[in-house]
């Protein structure tokens, strides 16, 4: 791959994202956001099908009208390490040394490692550090009537030092009171803060927004992180880039961003997402593991 012109600002890169961490300057990133795999121990898979309207369909729809079912494609990853934490701590440590020093990291992760990764970032990052647990909820999927269903991630928030990063509270948007009649008509109009829970659908299945690629994150969650704790310039990294997601919203609110992922499929769609836009550029790392033929 090539850069498209001259100077790009942002760079999309097929590697280990191992070795692209330690390659990079010291304190050069303004934000972090990753969603590790989750560590569930199975093959992460999403089909994507197409449904037209067919009197022979292989499927019944609104008011009993048949439709015929296609199959795009499907893109998958094997979601499994026998050592996670193993595998996350010195990504994190590379992590902890190429923010600047108002920078931060915002780490998704689910119920399954949430507790071990904690203590690994305190241990890296400083209990200090530490500023929130946002709680991601959604309501989609399979119940279980044998266990409280799971319908949340955890993201954790860490700075680089507490004592001075970057929280742009007046940019975020607001969300209506849950009990307006208890505030004033102007804080109705304003709207409030969010807290820590975040309520937010997952991407529609079958919204614009949709790539098909597993584990596809919201575009307006990483919008809200991005206003939040950067600024217009910055850059932002995403070293499990999947779908892209990270630099689209950076791509919209004037954020620099370097995407790395080890999955030709992520760099696929990614391409697909950014099309030919010169202010990237795309790089393959010859020495490492995977190639895009």
């Amino acid at each position: 791959m090539t850069p498209s012109e001259p100077n790009p600002s942002s760079r999309i890169i097929l590697a280990d994202n191992l070795d692209v961490l330690r390659d990079l300057p010291s304190g050069s990133v303004d934000l972090i956001y990753i969603d590790p795999p989750f560590n569930t121990g199975r093959v992460q898979a999403r089909t994507r099908i197409r449904t037209e309207r067919s009197d022979d369909g292989d499927r019944t729809g609104f008011a009993g009208a048949r439709y015929r079912t296609t199959t795009l494609g499907t893109q998958s990853f094997d979601d499994a390490f026998d050592d996670f934490l193993a595998f996350i701590e010195p990504r994190l440590v590379e992590s902890h040394r190429v923010l600047t020093v108002t920078g931060a990291i915002y780490f998704h992760i689910d119920y399954r490692e949430a507790h071990a990764c904690k203590l690994l970032l305190d241990g890296i990052f400083g209990r200090a550090s530490f500023i929130n647990e946002i709680i991601w909820a959604y309501d989609y999927g399979a119940r279980t009537t044998r266990r409280w269903p799971a319908k949340h991630d955890t993201i954790f928030f860490y700075a680089r030092d507490p004592a001075r990063y970057t929280f742009n509270a007046d940019l975020i948007d607001r969300e209506p009171y849950m009990a307006p009649g208890l505030v004033g008509p102007e804080k109705v109009a304003r709207g409030k803060l969010p807290t820590d829970v975040w309520w937010h659908t997952i991407v529609p299945t079958s919204g614009s927004e949709r790539t098909g690629y597993p584990t596809q994150k919201p575009l307006g969650v990483l919008r809200r992180i991005l206003t939040a704790s950067s600024n217009p310039g910055d850059l932002v990294l995403d070293f499990f880039a999947g779908s892209g997601t990270t630099g689209i919203a950076a791509r919209q609110l004037g954020r620099r961003f370097i995407l790395v992922d080890s999955n030709p499929g992520a760099i696929h769609v990614m391409r697909g997402r950014f099309g030919d836009d010169p202010g990237i550029s795309w790089e393959a790392r010859a020495d490492g593991p995977y190639s895009e033929e």
